[in-house]
């Protein structure tokens, strides 16, 4: 039988976990949490053999509990079951030590094959994330932005037009128009919304 810990923030969803495995003889659900910080508590009581672990959570999100189970000894799998796909989710949680990598649409007899799995220590990823990951693998690294060029995109997001960006970063118009030439350019877009989707989604910048 293989004991499991649920964590994700959402009442509903581990309710529906919980009563998923609970009706497998296969399975044991030892214990849930409601994020990162609860799950390093939960599974030092617990011992979990697998962990399903969610990544967008208060207090502590899920790739910083994978860092902090591994600093405290733990030997479970982290199974990571979210419903984000992005590169700025799935690389850092393969990179932190994630087992695999799941999507909350997986069906309930591919996420039971896919705990097995991981419990033997078999790497398990979703068709969409296993494509996202080797394309990111497949594709030469891209030049990260300056300092410079994300406080340009900043301004930019925030409503203000060159000549105002300008202004609030004591340059001239002329470098801003180079500074967002360059972040186009290494951001593979060819307009200021674009660029601006662009770095929100890599989590260059954050919404306030």
């Amino acid at each position: 039988m293989i004991g499991l810990l649920i964590v994700d923030d959402h009442p509903v969803v581990r309710d529906g976990l919980r009563g998923m495995f609970a009706g497998d003889d296969r399975f044991r659900v030892l214990g849930e949490a409601g994020n990162g910080r609860e799950a390093l508590a939960v599974a030092r009581a617990v011992s979990p053999d697998v962990v399903l672990m969610d990544l967008r959570m208060p207090e502590m999100d899920g790739v910083s509990a994978i860092v902090a189970l591994r600093e405290q000894g733990s030997d479970a799998r982290v199974l990571v079951l979210t419903t984000y796909d992005t590169d700025r989710d799935v690389l850092p949680a393969i990179k932190a030590g994630a087992t695999g990598y799941l999507l909350k649409d997986t069906p309930r007899e591919e996420l039971f094959r896919a705990v097995t799995a991981a419990h033997r220590g078999e790497s398990v990823l979703s068709p969409a994330v296993a494509g996202k990951l080797m394309g990111s693998l497949r594709s030469p690294a891209k030049e990260p932005l300056s300092a410079r060029e994300i406080e340009v995109l900043t301004l930019i997001a925030r409503g203000n037009s060159n000549r105002e960006a300008a202004a609030q970063l004591f340059i001239s118009e002329a470098t801003v128009k180079t500074h967002l030439l360059h972040a186009y350019a290494k951001l593979g877009v060819r307009d200021r919304a674009a660029a601006v989707a662009a770095a929100f989604e890599q989590g260059l910048l954050r919404r306030e």
